[in-house]
């Protein structure tokens, strides 16, 4: 038999942020501890809104599953003397499991015999154990800033006011600090309060109907782009739904309805962006654009609470952007009073980071490496001047009124104001993009030029970081280096870009020496950053479905360049699957085993007796110069082909050839021929890090 289980923890209002990620983790603590206590469930949901965190079970077993099990006992010669009888070892080990004496068995382990008793665990009812593990399960739940409140003890993201907990249609009853679980729940704050008594679990959802709540996330995501998309269409428009704004809103409402607001066609003449930030990143609205994808003076706003009054409410939202956009207007009209040009030596009075210097010394470090960056991609001086000359004004931007109140604008702001007064359209656009990717899964720069700027930026910063020992630990990254190297990396594989991730960091720690502002040593922080780097460059290969293994094989040669590193390793992935290539890592996993056993000793062919060795080191001769080359030139696939004839040639040797030859200069000699052939491989990947796919 089973029943269905409604658990809800009913709380003041959780920040929208933090409700996916804290219902992942009491749908995993909830399967972790029905998988623990053996109940079988079909199926454990999550849903929740800003007032209440819901679990749902469905035919969750009425007792746990019964259990035999082993417990192991002293070894059998204690246990019985040499008659077969029972000592009081074996009768004092029966008691503490309370089994017979009779019942013991003994059995095998390891060599070794001994004593076992076989104990039956009888199921328990489901009630006493969701009694026990679901005010568990409630205290078990981790936030960043989980908060007290009165005179308890227990910390939760926010006041927890009710339990609701059903299993069928009896409550489950414990307490948690004085809080009791029963079968109430409370409706919409202000449209349905409550509270409303469930008969049973199935009955809790009819009474959240009742109470104006719209349980499930995804319903009342449906709901809000339903609304927003049929809105958008009475004035031929659609709406910009961004998935990061939607998921947000959505934990913002119970009960949601959508309306639509309009402002004044005439701030239409700011940027779009200027319009756009103040309507998404502070008020949670979504623009309303044309079919060319033109902003129109429109936006969608939702409403946690029914149509009633509804022109009240688009009134009061109306408001509020009126007077964030007149504030905007009168801030950009300033700002473009003074050019960026202008604005740039204002930097010397902010702070980059405490013992790094200004943003002005940062710009002119930007300059350097942005300059040392367009040389190394090839661009001609026209165009290396040009990013030298976005690098130049990349933080001036900071210094406005716009970016001030709306930090989210910097870089776009300096890309408006750019244009505004005639600078290059790639410098402008460069500007706008040094800052990405902003998150992960952002978007890239599109340009070269903002590509280049940006690596620059992020680079500056990390080494700059690391110099002050502002180095990210295992769960702390206050600056978001990790980020940073990971958009850094990723902005160089998506440009194709050949670059040595320790010369940035080594350019980078000069610049900053140049500028006296290095607090620690040139080395000692271009050894830990390079270290760092290389590690982020195996999570952004791996997080591009390369398998560890092949990451592993191509960055113990590869550490510094991701270009290479990256065309190396989808080499390998795609050569795997040819016929040969099981062979040719059969061989070089043998030699590799062997070569480390190798001295320092010099390969001498007049001690090559063998006919398989002679014939493996001529081999070897013939690949020895030709292999790096093709590697030099970027021509992967042929000097894995030419390297896969040496595995016949190896597979020979090692049937015919005593590798461990009793006379030491025979042995050392065959072992400086694997090491060589071994040493030659690495010219490509460790080969020997690769895992076989038999």
């Amino acid at each position: 038999m089973s029943r269905d289980l409604v658990f809800e923890i009913g709380c003041e209002e959780i920040p929208a942020r933090l409700m996916p990620e804290m219902l992942n983790q009491l749908k995993t603590l909830a399967e972790n501890m029905f998988t623990s206590t053996r109940l079988s469930f079909a199926e454990a949901t999550v849903m929740g809104t800003p007032r209440r965190l819901v679990l749902v079970v469905k035919d969750l077993a009425e007792e746990t599953t019964p259990q035999e099990f082993q417990v192991k006992g002293p070894p059998a010669k204690a246990a019985f003397d040499t008659a077969g009888q029972p000592t009081r070892a074996a009768e004092g080990f029966a008691r503490s499991q309370g089994v017979e004496l009779s019942k013991l068995k003994v059995r095998t382990v390891d060599g070794g015999q001994y004593v076992f008793a076989t104990k039956r665990e009888e199921g328990r009812p489901t009630q006493q154990v969701l009694a026990e593990g679901l005010p568990a399960l409630v205290r078990s739940l981790s936030f960043q800033r989980p908060m007290r409140w009165g005179s308890r003890e227990l910390k939760f993201v926010r006041p927890i006011r009710w339990l609701l907990s059903l299993f069928g249609s009896e409550v489950v009853e414990f307490d948690i600090e004085g809080i009791r679980s029963d079968r109430y729940t409370f409706g919409h704050r202000f449209l349905a309060p409550g509270p409303f008594a469930a008969s049973d679990a199935g009955d809790y959802f009819h009474c959240l109907e009742r109470g104006f709540v719209v349980l499930a996330p995804e319903e009342r995501k449906r709901i809000i782009r339903a609304q927003g998309d049929e809105l958008a269409n009475q004035i031929k428009g659609r709406v910009l739904w961004t998935e990061e704004l939607l998921n947000e809103v959505t934990f913002l409402v119970e009960y949601p309805t959508a309306l639509m607001g309009s402002f004044a066609h005439d701030y239409l003449t700011l940027p779009a962006d200027v319009i756009i930030t103040p309507m998404k990143d502070h008020q949670r609205y979504f623009p309303v654009v044309n079919k060319e994808g033109d902003l129109l003076p429109y936006f969608v706003a939702v409403r946690n609470g029914t149509a009633d009054h509804l022109d009240k409410v688009r009134e009061g939202n109306e408001n509020v952007l009126r007077a964030r956009l007149a504030d905007a207007r009168f801030f950009f009209e300033e700002d473009r009073k003074i050019s960026l040009a202008d604005r740039v030596k204002q930097l010397e009075a902010i702070v980059f980071q405490e013992n790094l210097g200004t943003l002005y010394d940062k710009s002119q470090r930007l300059m350097a490496l942005a300059q040392f960056l367009a040389r190394r991609a090839g661009l001609d001086k026209v165009a290396t001047s040009l990013v030298e000359r976005a690098a130049f004004l990349a933080k001036a931007d900071l210094t406005t009124n716009m970016v001030n109140e709306f930090p989210e604008l910097q870089g776009l702001m300096g890309r408006e104001y750019a244009l505004l007064k005639g600078e290059h359209a790639s410098v402008a656009q460069a500007i706008a993009e040094q800052y990405l990717p902003r998150f992960a899964g952002d978007e890239l720069p599109a340009t070269l030029s903002g590509a280049l700027l940006a690596i620059s930026d992020k680079i500056d910063t990390i080494v700059g970081c690391f110099g002050a020992g502002l180095i990210p630990t295992g769960s702390e990254d206050p600056y978001g280096l990790r980020r940073q190297a990971n958009g850094s990396i990723n902005i160089i594989l998506d440009q194709e870009l050949d670059l040595s991730l320790v010369e940035l960091a080594e350019k980078a720690a000069a610049l900053y020496e140049e500028q006296e502002l290095l607090p620690r040593s040139a080395n000692d922080v271009v050894a830990e950053v390079r270290e760092f780097l290389t590690q982020r460059l195996r999570v952004v290969l791996e997080d591009r479905d390369l398998r560890y293994d092949v990451v592993d094989a191509v960055l113990a040669v590869l550490p510094e360049h991701p270009s290479q590193s990256y065309r190396r390793a989808e080499l390998i992935t795609q050569l795997r699957k040819e016929p040969f290539f099981a062979n040719m890592l059969q061989a070089f996993v043998r030699v590799g085993n062997l070569a480390c056993k190798a001295g320092n000793e010099e390969l001498r062919p007049e001690l090559l007796t063998e006919q398989a060795e002679i014939e493996l080191y001529h081999h070897y001769l013939k690949l020895k110069d030709r292999v790096p080359c093709l590697v030099a030139e970027d021509r992967g696939r042929e000097a894995i082909e030419q390297l896969s004839a040496l595995a016949e040639p190896v597979d020979r040797f090692f049937t015919d050839v005593l590798v461990m030859a009793k006379e030491p200069k025979i042995r050392a000699n065959r072992l400086s021929l694997l090491k060589a052939i071994r040493d030659l491989a690495l010219s490509i990947a460790d080969f020997s890090r690769l895992v076989s796919e038999a």
